[in-house]
Order: structure tokens, then C-alpha cells, then sequence
């Protein structure tokens, strides 16, 4: 376990733009960032990343966080891997104590698959340097096909022994379960039940996330294949490993990716690595595989410009088109290169010097409609059925294209290519377009459908209780506790969003003087006179742990940031006194502007710590351990709308901010109001069941009528306050 002091310092280290960018290729946009969601496919970018917050959300699926929430939905790892993970990033020590028994078997299955992938990891490195049989097979083999010392260590390349179970035998010595070396396919068992390395006698590729942790590994056979035997092997699908999401290289390449805004797609292992060694090293892989949805996605995140490199082989180049069409439908913007005749990405690179490789992907790019009518049209020329077949592929892949003035420059391109009517590919690229719409239309109601299906027995069971319930009374506790949630909801959201923030001016002591006191002590304050407190038990968990933050982790957090703010106080006071005096001005001039200076500072240090305050609760409770409440500070403290400039430009909007205090007032004065429509319907209830038994005593009546009396008289005066209706007392 890291120590809560470790902990806090990457939390403060920790930027949600820098970690973000990462993944996602951010633009500015106002006083927050904002790109494709990297948690589902989407067109039109809905994630928004705020620096000043350190939170990011999108508005579409939901899910973001803190830097700590966004690596352990991402990658979906546990919260102390992705404190880890930002350690690591920000060059922070890591100070762990030893982890009890109990801690140990509450380890995650996820973690115990990848530590045993991370052993192999290492195991094959060791065995392909640092064994006879790696250097003279493994290490040959690399050294043959021109990969130098470099590339070994960064692809982390390594050898598997040909002995049957050798890696089965080092794991399970050094204490590893044997189910996770078949759960991630390192091991497996005959029918006879006898166990063997699957990638034994094979160089190993290594298969990393975007993150850099080994998911699964690519072996190659080196010695004559066997009937039977393939020449590559892979891992299986595993609970860490879906191999139609993850890319070979992209671990490596994205930030090359990221700083040359294009993507190189090759086709195997090793053209990847020579193309990266070569110095060209935005180059990813599919891995031999067909492109699918996910891997797109990956790339997506990072960039919209690809450009795939094709050897000259006919075949494959007619194989890969479909994937095209995948790139195409998903909005990239596609270009292709065809290599020299005999050539593929492995030898051109190992052949050619940076330079020239980049200088021949330069000229001899050309867009992908262009390059698939050239590649199907070689040939039939005068078939006139192929060629009719040929132009309807070329059309089918240009009404895949999303943005319509994209498509419609395709279209004109394609009618002056095949002499063609531009009215009558635009004619086909609706019709087709509508076609798949409708297909579209049909399969998410034929999904829906389904849901509703398999749901209807619990639809009407639910149904059936409510019935029930419906006839035993108007309301029951648990409606209760679900209208008061509402309230506790929104009384919870100024509390973890301004929760360190003082009010002041318009709180007062017992003597009447201006007091200040955050938003958390005047809610839970105001709460605690009344007698109540927040019932709802996540709420309650959320506001009770914000408190404690206050107590324990606010004063010295307070002071960090005073020593920041009262140093780019200093600095910009130094700054200004020294345009001032070069300026050449006048005694009497330099006097005005230095306090207007001094007004310009004493504003920034006050909007300083008031950010702090403001942003203290959501950053801790955002980032802690509780899955429960990082998801819901998110949730309650994301706003989806910014007021524009454009709105504030000729008139004073007062933000929420400026209106705090009657806010969080209001807020808590509802929450009562909801308290006590509760205490209504309770005696409502008793009520009825009181005058449904025989016999009953009517003085309990009275008395509890009574009662509802006395609280209607309650709800009549803070509805003057809230500014509703009068309720009028029951007759």
C-alpha cells in the first residue's frame, strides 16, 4: 500500500490535461480542453478536460474523473496501479508498506494476470541475453534480420526456451498460480493433462496497451515448421486481452503519433520494429489480423490522418480493403502507399536511411478512393459487368464517409476518374446512405426489443409489487427516502464542489457580527440545529468523509498553496514595479500605477485562493479510494455549460460563485421543506392505518392530526422563504 504522504503528492503533481493528452488529442476550448471520449465511439468530440477542476467527463457515456478515475476506467486497472502509473510519470518516489495476508487475497484477478504476464515479460528478455540457447537462436535470428540493440529494448523483444514447461516451471517457483499462466495462455495442457509453454522454441513480441502494460505476446517459430504448427502464435483472449482494441506499436509510436498528427499502419511485427529503428517512428501494426472497430478507435484518439503501406502484393492489397472501409465509415482521413515491387515495410526500411523512407511515403501518397479504383479497375477494362462492380465498390466506400463535403469532393474526383455522372454517384451515395441508416434503425430496435424482453418478467414483477403497495397506502418510507434524496442530492453538490469555500458577510455569530465559515460547517451546522442530518447512506458517506478532509487535510493543503500564491504574488509585483520604472514615467505617475499594481495583485492572490478553496473537496474526493464516491463527486460536480464570454460582455451575469451563500442557503432550507412533507406523509400514513382498525383510540388521532397541523404551519412559512405557494392548512 502507498503512504497516504506518497499519495498526496501525486495527487497534487498529478495534471488532467498532461494525462489525458496521453490518450486523447485535446483542443482548447474556453477555459477547458475537449476531444473524442476515449471510452466510446463518437464523431463529435463530448469530452471535456478542466485544469482548473482536475476533472474530465464526458457528457455523452458519463465517465471520466480525476487523473486516478480516468487510468482506472481506461486502462482498468486498480486505484493503486494508477497511483503507480502517475508516479511513475512524475518521477515521485513510491513509499509502500508491505501488504497484510488479507490484502493480498483481496488482489484483484485482473492484477494477478498481469503480474504473471509481467514475469514472462522479463523471463523472456533474460532467456534471449542472458541464456546459450537465446543468443545462439533467439538473439541470431534478430541480429539476421538487422535489428540492432536498440530496438530489442524497445519493443522489449525476448526468446522462449524450447524445453516444454520451462516457463510453467520458473512461475510456479517463484510462487505464481498456475491458473493465471492458463488464464493468460503463457501455459497449457495436452489432453493427456500434460502441461507445456505455448511459446516455447519462439522469438517473443511483446503486446502492450497504450500505457505500457504487457496484455499478451506474439511468438515466432525459427526452426522448420511442423504439419500443424503455425508459423506465428498468439496469445488468447484473456481477461486483460481483446486483440480486435489493441494495436502492436502504439505504445511506442503514440507520441510521435501525437507530435507528427499521422499514423503509418504496416501489417507485422517486424516491419513495425525496422520502420522504428529506421527512425520513422509513428508506425503502428495490425498484426497480421483484419482492422477492426476498436484498434481504429485506439488510433482515432491520437490522430485522424493514416497512411497504410502496402507491399505489391495484389492479393493482400484486395484483402486489406475492407478494413479501409472501416477507417473510412469511422471519419479518418486515409492515404496509401504502395511499395517498390519486392519490397516490403521490413526491407525498404532496413534498405533506406530515415530520410528517404519518409521523402518516398511523401510522393507517392495518394488517397485511398484513387488507390482502390486504380488497384480494382487493372484488368477490366473491357469487362464492362467487372467494371460496373468495381465502380459500385468505389462508390460503396465513398457514402461511408461521414463528413459531406469530404464525400462530395471524393464524388467529383470519381466522376471525372470513370467519366461518370457526379448526379448519379450522388444518387447512389443516398440511396446507400439511407440503406444504412435503416439497417441501423432496425438493429438498435431489434436490440431494444430484446432488453425489453429478457427485462419483462422483472418489469412485471416490479409492476405487481407496486401494485401492492399502491393499495396499502398513498406512500410508503421508501418513496420517502427516494423524494428526499433528491434534496440531499442537491444539497451534497454544493458541499463537495465549494465545500472549502467561506461564506462570510452574510453569516452571523451569536452577537450579530460577520462571520466565515465554509460551505460544509453551514450545512452540516444548519442541518444539526434542526436535529437532521443526510439519511441517504452514500450521500452520507460522501458529506462525512468531505468534513473529515476539512479537519484533516485542508490546513496544510491551505498552506502549500499560500506559499505558491504569495510567490506569483511577488512575481508579478516584480514584474510590474519594473515595466514601471522603464517606463520613464513621472513620480506622481509611478505612485498611481504601482497601486493599481498592488489592487491588480491583492485581486489575483484573493482569485487564487478562492480557486483552491473551491476545487479542494472534488480534487480529494475525485481521486480517493472509494469507487462510490469518485464516481459521484464526478458526476455532481461536472458542469456540462459554461456561460459564453459573449453573454457577459455588456452586462453583469452573477455566476454561482457570486451567489453562494443564498444558494447553499436555499438548498438547505428545500431539504427541510422535504424533511418535513416526509414527516407529513408518515402521519398520514399512521393516520390511515389507525382508523382502519376496529376499536381504534381517537385521541391518537387528534393527536397526530394535531401533529400534521404543526408541521403544515412549518411549511407555510418557509414556502414564504422559498417563494412558493402558501400551503393551506388540511381541514
Amino acid at each position: 500500500m502507498i503512504d497516504r504522504e506518497t499519495v498526496q503528492r501525486i495527487l497534487d503533481a498529478a495534471d488532467i490535461v498532461e494525462v489525458v493528452s496521453d490518450y486523447v488529442t485535446l483542443k482548447r476550448s474556453g477555459a477547458s480542453y475537449i476531444g473524442l471520449c476515449p471510452f466510446h465511439n463518437e464523431r463529435t468530440p463530448s469530452f471535456s478536460v478542466s485544469r482548473a477542476k482536475g476533472l474530465c467527463k464526458c457528457f455523452s457515456c458519463g465517465k471520466g474523473g480525476s487523473p486516478v478515475n480516468f487510468l482506472m476506467e481506461l486502462e482498468q486497472i486498480s486505484y493503486t496501479e494508477a497511483l503507480k502509473r502517475l508516479a511513475k510519470k512524475y518521477n515521485i518516489e513510491v513509499k509502500e508498506r508491505e501488504l497484510t495476508d488479507a490484502e493480498r487475497q483481496q488482489a484483484s484477478e485482473r492484477e494477478s494476470l498481469f503480474a504473471v504476464n509481467d514475469f514472462a515479460l522479463n523471463y523472456f528478455e533474460h532467456n534471449l541475453t542472458d541464456t546459450d540457447d537465446g543468443r545462439d537462436i533467439g538473439l541470431s535470428y534478430f541480429r539476421e534480420r538487422g535489428i540492432n540493440d536498440w530496438a530489442i529494448k524497445r519493443f522489449r523483444l525476448g526468446y522462449s526456451l524450447p524445453k516444454g514447461d520451462a516457463l510453467y516451471r520458473a512461475a510456479t517457483a517463484k510462487g505464481f498460480n498456475e491458473k493465471y499462466l492458463f488464464d493468460t495462455g503463457l501455459c497449457a495442457k495436452t489432453e493427456e493433462g500434460r502441461v507445456y509453454d505455448r511459446f516455447r522454441g519462439r522469438v517473443i513480441y511483446p503486446i502492450f496497451t497504450t500505457s505500457g502494460r504487457v496484455v499478451a505476446f506474439g511468438g515466432r517459430i525459427l526452426q522448420a515448421k511442423k504439419e500443424g504448427v503455425g508459423k506465428y502464435v498468439n496469445s488468447p483472449e484473456s481477461a486483460i486481452y481483446h486483440k480486435s482494441v489493441e494495436v502492436y506499436g502504439l505504445y511506442q509510436a503514440r507520441q510521435a503519433i501525437a507530435k507528427k498528427d499521422r499514423c503509418i499502419m504496416v501489417e507485422g511485427y517486424m516491419d513495425v520494429i525496422s520502420m522504428h529503428q529506421s527512425g520513422i517512428e509513428n508506425v503502428v501494426a495490425s498484426s497480421g489480423t483484419s482492422l477492426t472497430e476498436g484498434q481504429i478507435h485506439k488510433i482515432k484518439l491520437i490522430t485522424r490522418n493514416l497512411t497504410v503501406i502496402y507491399d505489391s502484393d495484389a492479393a493482400g492489397i484486395k484483402a486489406s480493403l475492407r478494413g479501409i472501409n472501416l477507417l473510412l465509415a469511422a471519419g479518418m482521413n486515409v492515404k496509401v502507399v504502395l511499395l517498390p515491387e519486392g519490397d516490403d515495410p521490413d526491407s525498404f526500411a532496413q534498405h533506406h536511411s530515415s530520410s528517404e523512407v519518409e521523402e518516398y511515403i511523401e510522393k507517392n501518397s495518394q488517397d485511398f478512393i484513387a488507390f482502390k479504383t486504380d488497384i480494382l479497375l487493372k484488368g477490366v477494362s473491357n469487362d464492362p459487368i467487372a467494371r460496373a462492380n468495381v465502380i459500385t465498390d468505389v462508390i460503396e466506400s465513398i457514402a461511408l464517409i461521414p463528413d459531406p463535403i469530404t464525400r462530395n469532393v471524393y464524388i467529383q474526383e470519381c466522376a471525372n476518374r470513370l467519366g461518370m455522372s457526379e448526379k448519379l454517384i450522388v444518387q447512389q451515395c443516398d440511396k446507400l446512405i439511407t440503406a444504412r441508416r435503416d439497417k441501423e434503425a432496425l438493429k438498435q430496435a431489434k436490440e431494444a426489443a430484446a432488453r425489453t424482453l429478457q427485462g419483462l418478467d422483472q418489469i412485471q414483477d416490479t409492476a405487481t409489487q407496486t401494485q401492492e403497495i399502491a393499495t396499502k397506502s398513498e406512500s410508503t418510507e421508501q418513496d420517502d427516502a427516494i423524494f428526499l434524496a433528491k434534496f440531499e442530492r442537491a444539497v451534497l453538490r454544493y458541499a463537495l464542489k465549494y465545500g472549502a469555500v467561506e461564506i462570510g458577510d452574510e453569516a452571523y455569530d451569536q452577537e450579530g457580527n460577520p462571520m466565515s465559515i465554509t460551505v460544509i460547517d453551514y450545512i452540516l451546522g444548519d442541518l444539526e440545529g434542526d436535529g437532521l442530518a443526510i439519511t441517504t447512506p452514500l450521500y452520507a458517506r460522501a458529506i462525512n468523509m468531505a468534513a473529515q478532509l476539512l479537519i484533516t487535510e485542508w490546513p496544510a493543503a491551505r498552506d502549500r498553496s499560500e506559499e505558491r500564491i504569495e510567490q506569483e504574488r511577488r512575481e508579478m509585483w516584480d514584474r510590474g514595479v519594473a515595466e514601471i520604472r522603464d517606463s520613464g514615467c513621472s513620480v506622481a505617475d509611478i505612485d498611481r500605477r504601482e497601486k493599481e499594481l498592488q489592487a491588480r495583485c491583492d485581486e489575483m492572490v484573493a482569485q487564487a485562493r478562492d480557486e483552491v478553496a473551491q476545487h479542494f473537496i472534488e480534487k480529494q474526493l475525485a481521486s480517493c479510494d472509494d469507487d462510490e464516491i469518485r464516481r459521484l463527486t464526478t458526476d455532481l460536480v461536472s458542469d456540462r455549460y459554461q456561460l459564453s464570454k459573449i453573454h457577459t460582455k455588456h452586462a453583469h451575469i452573477e455566476t454561482e460563485e457570486e451567489r453562494l451563500y443564498s444558494l447553499v442557503e436555499r438548498a438547505v432550507y428545500e431539504l427541510k421543506d422535504a424533511v418535513l412533507e416526509c414527516q407529513q406523509r408518515s402521519i398520514r400514513r399512521k393516520i390511515k392505518d389507525l382508523c382502519s382498525q376496529e376499536g381504534y383510540n381517537p385521541s391518537e388521532v387528534l393527536a397526530l392530526m394535531q401533529e400534521n397541523k404543526r408541521v403544515t404551519e412549518i411549511k407555510a412559512e418557509f414556502a414564504k422563504f422559498l417563494g412558493e405557494r402558501i400551503v393551506a392548512p388540511r381541514r
